[in-house]
């Protein structure tokens, strides 16, 4: 063997084992020597895996025989007789003892002792194989229970001590037999205990005891090997032995490498020393280094790994962010043309329906004064035609007076010339002629008479006339007067369309504003149109149900309404636009509320 040789172990090799991991200054191992006899664990922090022997699959075990089955109730038989006899010899034992040298004031009270002591002792021992029976072991109940028989034994031991002489040997024999049955008994429980534990949890991992041989010819590094294999689980004793071979055998070749002086050894070649007292191998030890830094680059490369991520998710979040901000921008852009275009319909709407109800109130305006003027005209055409017709008439009577007054005249003239002829004749003759004059005369005088009673009635026929002017004339100022009210019953009635066309565009543009700040949908506004020209048009009182609710919309508005206040063509879009808006007015809708 050379000096760079990989010494070979003591003890047979695991087979199963893996061949060495290659580390700094560590040369290969000799052809022909396999690897070490422990495994190399995946993670050197898992002491299970550090210790396969641990794990390894319990043993089938079959069902008792009648021979077995009978030695084990005799095993129980005998412990419980030792049981009962050593509490015999105990409570007397430590009840007198008590009494006497504890200071308890009476016998009975030294008994009552002994009884608490050995019925807590019994109580914990039968609490320790229950739990140990129903696969719920408690540990640390073992240990008030080797506290207790322990003071046992040394009451009992104390009870055999000498008075008043010095110990001699059969003393130290007496109190020895004292506490021989306690103890008896505590390890035929720790017995029983162990065999339910076996019992109940075949698959529980068994842990080798160090040979009692060993203790005796190696008392110093014995102990080493029991604490390493306590504090680091390894249960299996061959594969501890196999642990300490290895390290000594790469100590001694550590040693040939550097001639003896180990401190010429670098930090990695003396590992195994030093993490040999903390349960690792001398592989493991060796294997640590590389593993390290292969956990301190997987580290790196995590920790690399995870920033290139929280880098990626920060970018992947902002650009996300940027496009749900540009998706909202959007949005709000879509939805605010949306609502200025719907903004602006209405308004056109509202303006076009005040316009429509202006134009109309001018048409009915119109069509009023052009009636009145027309009456009007009318009354003064007939009042023209009677005051023209009374002119003539008055014409015609001062034409007739004229007449018969000239008549008259020329009769008076006949007259006049008769008398004087009369009176010439009568003063020359009063014969027939005078009488005849006479009578001419009296004929002329009766003319003159009906003439006169003619102008008194063409006087009266112009009286009259007169008064039918009057009464024209005051016809025609009562006709102005009325003309007078009809305007201004038509202007009271223009200022009133005018407050009402105020108030439905007022209403309207309240409508609209509510509709806006609703963000209701262009159909929701549109049934609302039609709830709101319903309402302008007709009486809709509360709690009317919904059928007389659609009987007076169906009076006041009809389909063609609907179709151009809501600018449609489908009569069907304009029936359900009508039935939806008498829900609505049935539900309470009111837009001044």
């Amino acid at each position: 063997m050379t000096i760079t040789e990989w010494p070979q172990t003591a003890a047979a090799p695991d087979p199963l084992s893996p061949p060495p991991t290659l580390v700094s200054e560590t040369p290969d191992a000799v052809s022909g020597t396999p690897g070490t006899v422990s495994e190399t664990p995946d993670f050197v922090s898992e002491t299970q895996k550090r210790n396969p022997d641990e794990t390894a699959p319990a043993v089938p075990r079959g069902p008792l025989t009648g021979t077995q089955k009978l030695a084990v109730g005799g095993i129980v038989a005998f412990a419980l007789v030792l049981a009962g006899i050593g509490l015999y010899l105990s409570f007397a034992h430590v009840a007198s003892f008590a009494h006497e040298e504890l200071r308890f004031g009476s016998l009975d009270k030294g008994r009552l002792f002994a009884v608490g002591v050995d019925v807590g002792i019994m109580v914990m021992i039968a609490v320790d194989l229950l739990m140990a029976w129903l696969k719920r072991p408690i540990t640390w109940i073992r240990y008030p229970v080797w506290l207790l028989t322990s003071a046992t034994v040394v009451l009992n031991a104390a009870s055999a001590a000498p008075k008043n002489r010095p110990w001699a040997l059969v003393d130290y024999v007496a109190s020895f037999a004292h506490g021989v049955v306690p103890i008896l008994f505590i390890m035929i429980v720790e017995v029983g205990r162990d065999a339910i534990d076996r019992i109940v949890r075949p698959g529980r991992a068994e842990r080798d005891a160090i040979p009692l041989i060993r203790w005796v010819l190696a008392p110093l590094a014995t102990p080493r090997i029991y604490r390493r294999m306590r504090l680091w689980g390894v249960a299996s004793y061959p594969e501890m032995v196999r642990r300490e071979q290895d390290l000594l055998a790469y100590e001694q070749w550590l040693k040939r490498k550097y001639d003896g002086d180990l401190s010429k050894a670098s930090d990695d070649e003396r590992l195994p020393m030093k993490m040999a007292p903390y349960g690792y191998t001398v592989r493991e030890a060796l294997a640590m280094p590389d593993q390290q830094e292969a956990e301190a680059e997987q580290r790196e490369e995590e920790a690399e790994r995870r920033r290139l991520e929280a880098t990626t998710r920060k970018e992947l979040a902002e650009k996300r962010a940027e496009a749900e901000r540009l998706e909202a921008d959007g949005q709000l852009e879509l939805v605010r043309a949306r609502v200025d275009s719907e903004k602006g319909m209405a308004r056109a709407h509202a303006n076009a329906q005040i316009s429509a109800a202006e134009k109309a109130a001018a048409r009915d305006e119109a069509a009023l004064e052009t009636a009145v003027q027309a009456e009007a005209r009318a009354r003064r055409a007939e009042a023209e035609r009677q005051e023209a017709e009374a002119r003539e008439a008055a014409a015609d009577a001062d034409l007739r007076t004229a007449e018969l007054e000239r008549a008259a005249a020329q009769k008076r003239k006949e007259a006049a010339e008769a008398d004087q002829v009369a009176a010439a004749e009568a003063q020359a003759i009063e014969t027939q002629t005078i009488a005849e004059a006479r009578k001419a005369a009296a004929e002329a005088d009766k003319a003159a008479a009906e003439i006169e009673a003619a102008v008194a009635e063409t006087r009266r026929a112009a009286a009259e006339k007169a008064r039918l002017e009057t009464e024209e004339i005051e016809r025609q100022e009562l006709a102005a007067a009325g003309i007078e009210a009809a305007r201004n019953a038509a202007a009271e009635a223009e200022k009133a369309a005018a407050e009402t066309r105020r108030a439905a565009a007022e209403i309207e543009r309240r409508a609209v504003e509510m509709e806006d700040e609703a963000k209701l949908q262009p159909r929701e506004r549109q049934v609302r149109k039609v709830a709101r020209l319903a309402l302008a048009a007709g009486h809709f009182h509360d709690g009317l149900a919904l059928e007389d609710v659609q009987y007076e919309l169906n009076e006041v508005v009809s389909i063609a309404d609907v179709q151009r206040a809501c600018d449609v063509s489908s009569t069907d879009t304009a029936s359900k636009y009508r039935a939806e808006a008498a829900q609505l007015l049935a539900d309470g809708y009111r837009p001044e509320q």
